[in-house]
């Protein structure tokens, strides 16, 4: 049930974990906007080209990040915070269009800024009203650095020449004040113990985001296999990508629940803190994934290209080290599982030479044997448990 705006706006610890219907729409739209990213990414002949689809990922990937955030720390069945859920959705919606169309950066953008924007004007006001001081701190400091970012988003966009070399300082104000705590005049850093207020809805957002953006590895080939001839290699192409998706998943979801779950006040702050950047680095590795299936879908014989083999290879290799960069900082265990992918790495120096659709069979095998390391996994979760006192 929606309430209304004279409630108070920060989430009882006692609230529901679940997310909202509002929620799994804005994933959704989204999930959309990453999927025309892959494609991007596959049609661009070389990494100086493939460079600036990273960027405007990132910019998307920070839209939702800190939006998720504010609905964990924030109830979502208040009104403020569903009209900033439509607002963050109408933001991609624009993003996305700019990426479809050559020569909107100013789209992008203006759609970026102001999902950020509106956002911290709304907390702001609405929390001024209802008096409660700490949040209207918290909300500010968000609000200056994205009014500081905003600076070089829209100067950017205006510029014809040199707005790639303006947006890319914008991203970096973006992540770097975000990891520095919003240090913001007159009002310091975001004290420690509000990252300790993260819930289990947190979590299990991050969680439905990247199960929904696994969907682009099957997705993404299956819409270009739909216009071009079947054949038997496009067929073991695209079953490898419908194979592949599954062993992400599961490298995934492993535990997730339990390493989310029963964490200390420290372990969880440091857990907050960290996801956004160790989540980046596993999207990357889904777009990239899905990209090299893409490639690989349209044409599945003859050699592999060097940028082929780095997508085939690297995106599930991104996507582990994501996983498990996040595990080990949580955990203090290091995972292991990584060393399966020494299989695909060990092929690159002859695999330029094998067809695409073979490379991709050798990777989905050494994802298998990722997906089946379960002891290290529960070795984490042992030593997860075994800090929590002395944290």
């Amino acid at each position: 049930m929606t309430t209304g705006g004279t409630a108070a706006l920060v989430r009882r610890p006692d609230g529901s974990s679940r997310a909202t219907l509002l929620e799994l729409l804005f994933d959704v739209v989204f999930v959309a906007a990453l999927a025309l990213i892959s494609k991007l990414i596959a049609d661009r002949d070389s990494w100086a080209g493939a460079a600036p689809v990273l960027l405007m990922l990132a910019a998307i990937w920070w839209t939702w990040s800190v939006t998720s955030t504010t609905t964990d720390f924030y109830d979502p069945q208040q009104r403020p915070i569903q009209a900033i859920l439509m607002v963050a959705m109408l933001g991609s919606v624009g993003m996305a269009a700019a990426l479809a169309t050559a020569g909107h950066a100013m789209i992008f953008a203006v759609a970026y800024v102001t999902a950020h924007v509106v956002r911290g004007v709304i907390l702001v006001t609405t929390l001024h009203r209802q008096r409660h001081r700490p949040a209207v701190m918290r909300a500010s400091r968000f609000l200056f650095w994205f009014l500081v970012s905003g600076v070089f988003w829209i100067t950017g966009g205006l510029s014809s020449t040199l707005h790639w070399t303006f947006w890319t300082i914008a991203i970096v104000i973006d992540l770097v004040s975000a990891a520095a705590r919003y240090p913001t005049p007159w009002l310091g850093r975001v004290p420690l113990d509000q990252y300790e207020r993260t819930t289990e809805h947190l979590g299990e957002r991050y969680q439905q985001f990247v199960i929904l953006a696994l969907g682009d590895v099957i997705l993404v080939p299956t819409l270009e296999v739909s216009s071009a001839e079947f054949t038997t290699a496009r067929l073991i192409t695209l079953l490898c990508a419908f194979v592949t998706m599954l062993l992400l998943w599961q490298i995934y979801v492993f535990r997730a629940g339990e390493l989310v779950r029963g964490l200390s006040a420290r372990a969880r702050r440091r857990a907050s803190r960290l996801a956004p950047y160790t989540h980046l680095v596993l999207l990357v590795g889904v777009m990239c994934t899905a990209a090299a299936f893409d490639l690989a879908v349209e044409r599945p014989t003859g050699t592999t290209p060097v940028r082929w083999l780095i997508l085939i290879v690297g995106g599930p290799v991104l996507f582990v080290l994501g996983r498990d960069l996040f595990t080990w900082r949580v955990s203090g265990m290091v995972p292991w599982r990584p060393a399966w992918l020494l299989l695909p790495l060990l092929i690159l120096p002859w695999a330029g030479g094998w067809p695409p659709v073979l490379v991709i069979v050798v990777v989905a095998l050494g994802l298998a044997g990722v997906a089946l390391g379960h002891p290290t996994d529960r070795a984490t979760t042992a030593g997860l448990r075994a800090r929590q006192p002395g944290s």
